[in-house]
């Protein structure tokens, strides 16, 4: 099991027994100093603000969403059950402008 950027995992957060849907957005590295993967949510709660990435109909998905980048966190690769999908490559685009605008990298 290997994740990679772009792929949607059912993952246990440790949110009241539930798994959730995440996004990877790490990059891929074959010699990582901890097995930890860089992700964000995916929920059915849309704000319709900057911080989202609005999904589109996805096969792997019982409803329609977003990936919402203020709760990108880190996770052990334990914690990630099982892959359900990937991203396309479009919407994968717009996953980093959100972040951009989230950690304010476009003043640097």
């Amino acid at each position: 099991m290997n994740p990679r950027p772009g792929e949607v995992w059912l993952a246990d957060l440790g949110l009241a027994a539930k798994t959730r849907p995440v996004l990877v957005v790490s990059r891929p590295d074959p010699d990582p100093p901890r097995v930890l993967f860089a992700h964000v949510p995916l929920t059915t709660q849309s704000r319709s603000s900057r911080y989202e990435a609005v999904l589109p109909r996805l096969p792997f998905l019982r409803e329609d969403g977003v990936v919402n980048v203020q709760r990108i966190g880190s996770i052990p690769q334990v914690r990630l059950e099982r892959r359900l999908g990937n991203l396309p490559a479009a919407t994968m685009q717009e996953v980093p402008r959100a972040l951009v605008f989230l950690l304010e990298l476009e003043t640097l």
